[in-house]
């Protein structure tokens, strides 16, 4: 199962619960990039640029893909490389969404996020209409993380998926 969605939308805590549900285990390739490069994201994106770390982040979907079993969660650009959306196609890929509002709760304005750092709540708007079809083109299923705890979510994405009795 690939969990994709905006930053801050609770991939790892409910991809986390869904592992643990289905007994198995769990993998976020942004944990991957910054175990490979030796430094957080957002210092990915200063020293050497968002083209860059977008290679990291191609090369570790793609190897994760190829070694995971489990439930994983991509970043919430991952899907902007087609390469990424065909390596996925196929797959349970589920998204996670939900609105501005909650993201800036969630992602706070002063959060390390390097897309968000100039005015963050209009350039979640830019980005998330810009990424919306790309995650709608690529999930079987959306399922909105609004008011919902990260246990009731992974409620929603087993049954959303069929998989409520696994």
């Amino acid at each position: 199962m690939v969990l994709v969605g905006p930053m801050g939308v609770g991939k790892t805590t409910v991809g986390q619960v869904l592992a643990e549900r289905l007994g198995t285990t769990f993998r976020d390739t942004d944990i991957d990039i910054v175990a490979t490069a030796g430094k957080e994201i957002s210092e990915i994106f200063i020293d050497e640029g968002e083209p860059h770390f977008r290679e990291l982040e191609r090369e570790a979907v793609r190897t994760a893909v190829a070694e995971h079993p489990g439930v994983l969660a991509l970043g919430g650009g991952a899907i902007l490389d087609a390469r990424t959306r065909a390596l996925i196609a196929g797959l349970p890929v589920v998204f996670l969404e939900m609105g501005v509002h909650e993201a800036v709760k969630r992602t706070g304005l002063d959060a390390p996020r390097p897309l968000l750092a100039v005015n963050p709540r209009q350039r979640w708007r830019e980005l998330m209409e810009q990424r919306r079809p790309l995650y709608t083109e690529v999930a079987r299923a959306v399922v909105s993380t609004e008011d919902r705890t990260p246990e009731d979510v992974a409620d929603a994405v087993l049954d959303a998926l069929e998989l409520k009795n696994a």
